[in-house]
């Protein structure tokens, strides 16, 4: 029994393969003195578009570096096979003879005719060679690629298994094996996703039926839902009499990972991801999702629903006339800036007949619910049950419910009674910046209301120290702003202070 450690590359689905120097010092120190013989740490890839970090291409100062940290182990690097070539294979790979010992391939079972081609190439270079091949959940739909196994003894070290979906349970496990030990004798491997937290059982089974390398990493930390726990496999292991260590060298290196785990707070299974695993749905929905803060829980059930039906959205509605009805609008955003005017606000709305109020999402829609006007409620297509509870739709005749164009990608899952009183846009006109933000279903609202002087609030912006979701948020309302303020015979003017750049400012107590 073998065990290798992706941690590094894995984790880096997180960190866009960026880790702080000081925590790889630490692992590789805790990875020398465990009794884990493989570690895999990273990519190496031609050069692709955007940006992706230092483990990603792994240049050899950095695997040079690695090696010097961690001298026993045996240092992996994956390729990934859909953009590698032999001919990549030189520039790639023979500077990293001296530190590299085994090249993993992430395999597609549709172009594994292809992957062998590559395989062969990289085995005459002189490494251990493993695939990757990914999708096992869905293998017993197709197994036919399995054929191809057949005169592969001397090219590949290690077939690994990849749980991608992290959907498949324990007899599976050993229905797959046996199905693929009756095709070859390569030595197997199975990586296991913990989306059903059966990462442990799986590779627990995996080995009592004769796999002879698993994977794990620290925390779990990996794409989408993540991994078996490394401390979680050692932890039983030792409690079998398995293996031998200090549980010394293992804590520290736990803890900074925690800590880094705060900060990204994404990996782990949770309802999508249990959800995704159990009908074999893909991770990178999932994680996008779930990382943008945008949608609720209810909003990705309701997508990854449509995507198991294989429907593009589950409701269509009635669709919003284009007919001049107000002049002027305002539109409520999720800053704290609403509360501290709000009196000045509802003079204003009271005050004027030719004036709707619009709220980009429903933060602010109870504390506006005696407000005698027409107002509108920008939503996304699934709300929380908070807000759902909240309403009362038989008190709300001056009020109605708009949302995306159809098909939304999250699909629709409201009340029936807020369903009699929503409709969705034709379309979003103005800006490609957004099909579905509340903003940009507002302003899309406003439009086609006929509003020609439109005011904003609780657009207050960040602060510098912004994270990664909450500067693509504001990236994307400034260009929504941006693109708004392009439109002849349309003001959009924000009447409390705001970070945001490019709009006019005034003050709504002028107005009153």
């Amino acid at each position: 029994m073998k065990i290798l450690d992706c941690t590094i590359r894995d984790g880096g689905y997180y960190t866009n393969w960026d880790f702080d120097q000081s925590l790889i010092v630490e692992y590789c120190k805790s990875m020398e003195q465990l009794p884990i013989e493989y570690i895999e740490v990273g990519y190496r890839s031609i050069a692709l578009e955007g940006y992706l970090g230092k483990y990603f291409y792994c240049p050899i100062y950095v695997l040079k570096e690695l090696k010097s940290l961690m001298p026993s182990k045996k240092l992996v690097i994956i390729l990934n096979e859909k953009d590698i070539r032999p001919e990549h294979l030189e520039e790639l790979l023979i500077p990293i003879k001296p530190y590299v010992t085994l090249i993993r391939m992430a395999v597609d079972p549709s172009n594994f005719k292809r992957a062998i081609k590559l395989a062969k190439a990289v085995k005459k270079i002189g490494f251990e060679v493993a695939f990757n091949v990914m999708y096992m959940s869905n293998w017993k739909k197709d197994p036919s690629f399995l054929d191809l196994l057949e005169g592969l003894d001397d090219t590949l070290d290690y077939f690994y298994m990849v749980d991608s979906f992290g959907g498949i349970l324990p007899d599976e496990v050993k229905e797959i094996i046996r199905l693929v030990k009756s095709k070859t004798n390569v030595s197997l491997g199975f990586h296991g996703h913990d989306n059903l937290n059966m990462g442990l059982i799986n590779t627990l089974t995996a080995l009592k039926e004769g796999c002879n390398i698993v994977d794990a990493t620290i925390t779990g930390m990996g794409r989408g839902a993540g991994n078996l726990k490394t401390e979680l496999l050692l932890t039983y292991l030792k409690s079998q009499d398995k293996i031998n260590f200090n549980f010394d060298l293992l804590g520290g290196v736990v803890a900074s990972f925690e800590h880094l785990k705060k900060e990204y707070g994404n990996w782990g299974t949770s309802l999508p991801y249990m959800f995704s695993g159990a009908h074999s749905l893909p991770q990178k929905d999932v994680m996008e999702w779930v990382g943008m803060n945008r949608y609720s829980l209810s909003s990705i059930l309701n997508a990854l629903n449509n995507k198991k039906l294989t429907v593009e959205d589950n409701v269509k509605l009635p669709v919003l006339s284009k007919v001049k009805s107000f002049k002027t609008a305002i539109i409520l955003g999720g800053g704290k800036s609403v509360n501290s005017h709000k009196d000045a606000i509802v003079k204003y709305a009271e005050s004027n007949n030719d004036f709707c109020l619009i709220h980009a999402g429903t933060k602010n829609v109870i504390q506006f619910k005696d407000l005698n006007c027409k107002q509108a409620i920008a939503l996304v297509g699934v709300e929380n049950e908070e807000f759902l509870n909240q309403i009362d739709v038989s008190k709300r005749e001056n009020s109605m419910f708009i949302l995306p164009p159809y098909p939304r990608k999250m699909g629709v899952s409201l009340s029936s009674g807020i369903k009699l009183l929503a409709k969705e846009l034709a379309n979003i006109e103005f800006t490609k910046s957004s099909l579905d933000s509340p903003f940009v279903v507002a302003v899309q609202t406003a439009l086609d209301f006929g509003v020609s002087e439109l005011f904003i609030v609780g657009f207050d912006g960040y602060d510098v120290d912004l994270n990664k979701n909450q500067f693509a948020l504001a990236q994307e309302n400034q260009n929504i702003i941006n693109d708004a303020l392009k439109l002849d015979g349309f003001s959009i003017k924000s009447i409390s202070p705001t970070k945001y750049e490019n709009i006019e400012l005034t003050s709504i107590y002028s107005l009153i």
